[in-house]
C-alpha cells in the first residue's frame, strides 16, 4: 500500500491524499515554480494508523458526545484525542516508508507541515489551525508526524470544522515533510491587496530570519506593493527589525537580537522585488484565483514552500 509520494507525482488532483497544501506543492513543483524539495505522507497513512491502533472508533465517540460551545468540554475532547494519538504507534510499513523517502530527501532537518483533505479551498481557509514544526532531524521524525495527525484534534480545528458545518463531512490530515532552508530573508506574498482588495497590486512583506516572525505579529515586517504588469514597485514601508528567529544546530529556532545597522536596512532588494512579484503571478495565473504564498531564500534563490488561496476577498 502507497503510504508516501515525492511532490513530483502530486498534483492539484490529489487534494484527498495530500491535502489542500501538499496538492499545492505537487502542482507548482511541476510547472517549474521553485519549491523546496519534499514528500507528502498521505492521508491513507493517518487513516490506516487510526485502524490498526483501533483509535477511529474511540475519536469518534468522544466527537459525536461534544458540544463545541462549552470551551471546557472541547478542550478536554481536544486533549483526550490529542493524547490517544501521541501514545499510539506507527506501524513498521508505514515508518519504514517515511524513513525511506526521509533518506532520499538528503536533508539533515526538514520542516513538517499538517495538510488537511478539506482545507483551503474558495470558502474554507484552514491556515493558523494546523501545526508546523520547523528544523526537525530524524531522531524527531515520527513524533512531530504524529503531532501533525493530532493537530487536526485541537480545539480550534474541532470549532472550525463545526463552524463551517464539515463536523459531518470525512475530513483526514496528510503531513509534508520538506527540505528546511535556513533562510536569511523570508515571508509572505499576496497577489491581491489584502487590505484594499485591489487586484492590480501585490503585496510582498519580508523579514530577516525564519518567516514565523512575521507571523507571530512580534515584529512589523518590511512591507512592499508593486503594480501587476508594469513591476513597478508602489510603496516601500521598511522598518527597523530588532530581533530575528534563526535555526540552531541542534535542530532548535530562537530568537537572536540584531543589530541596529542589520535591522534597518531594505530585507529585500528591488531586483528580488520585482522576481518575487512575478512567480507570485506566475502561481495566480496557473491556479486562477488570488493567492497568499509563503517565500524563503536560500543563496540569494526565492523558493516557494506554501500556496493556498485567499479566501476573504468579495
Amino acid at each position: 500500500m502507497e503510504f508516501v509520494r515525492d511532490f513530483e507525482h502530486i498534483d492539484k488532483s490529489d487534494v484527498n491524499l495530500a491535502g489542500g497544501k501538499g496538492a499545492s506543492l505537487g502542482e507548482m513543483t511541476e510547472i517549474g515554480i521553485p519549491v523546496p524539495s519534499g514528500f507528502v505522507i498521505l492521508s491513507t497513512s493517518f487513516e490506516k494508523f487510526l485502524q490498526e491502533t483501533n483509535l477511529k472508533s474511540q475519536i469518534d465517540s468522544v466527537l459525536q458526545t461534544l458540544n463545541y460551545k462549552d470551551i471546557r468540554q472541547l478542550e478536554n475532547v481536544s486533549e483526550k484525542i490529542g493524547a490517544l494519538i501521541l501514545g499510539a504507534q506507527i506501524s513498521k510499513d508505514i515508518a519504514n516508508q517515511i524513513q525511506e523517502f526521509f533518506k532520499k530527501l538528503d536533508s539533515k532537518y526538514v520542516a513538517i507541515r499538517s495538510s488537511a483533505t478539506a482545507e483551503d479551498g474558495s470558502s474554507n481557509a484552514w491556515a493558523g489551525q494546523l501545526e508546523s514544526y520547523l528544523n526537525i532531524g530524524e531522531e524527531n521524525l515520527l513524533e512531530n508526524i504524529k503531532k501533525c495527525w493530532a493537530s487536526l484534534f485541537t480545539s480550534r480545528a474541532i470549532a472550525y470544522r463545526f463552524e463551517k458545518g464539515l463536523e459531518k463531512e470525512k475530513t483526514s490530515v496528510a503531513v509534508i515533510v520538506q527540505k528546511f532552508i535556513e533562510s536569511k530573508v523570508s515571508g509572505v506574498a499576496f497577489s491581491v491587496h489584502p487590505v484594499t482588495k485591489n487586484k492590480t497590486h501585490i503585496v510582498i512583506e519580508s523579514c530577516l530570519g525564519i518567516g514565523v516572525a512575521t507571523v507571530s505579529g512580534e515584529i512589523t515586517p518590511d512591507m512592499y506593493v508593486v503594480e501587476k504588469q508594469s513591476w513597478k514597485i508602489l510603496e516601500k514601508n521598511i522598518n527597523e527589525q530588532e530581533k530575528a528567529i534563526f535555526p540552531l544546530k541542534n535542530g532548535d529556532i530562537e530568537w537572536q537580537v540584531l543589530t541596529k545597522d542589520k535591522g534597518e536596512k531594505q530585507k529585500l532588494s528591488d531586483s528580488e522585488i520585482v522576481e518575487l512579484s512575478k512567480l507570485i503571478i506566475k502561481i495566480e495565473d496557473h491556479f486562477a484565483f488570488p493567492v497568499d504564498v509563503e517565500w524563503v531564500m536560500e543563496n540569494q534563490k526565492i523558493l516557494i514552500v506554501q500556496s493556498r488561496p485567499i479566501t476573504n476577498l468579495e
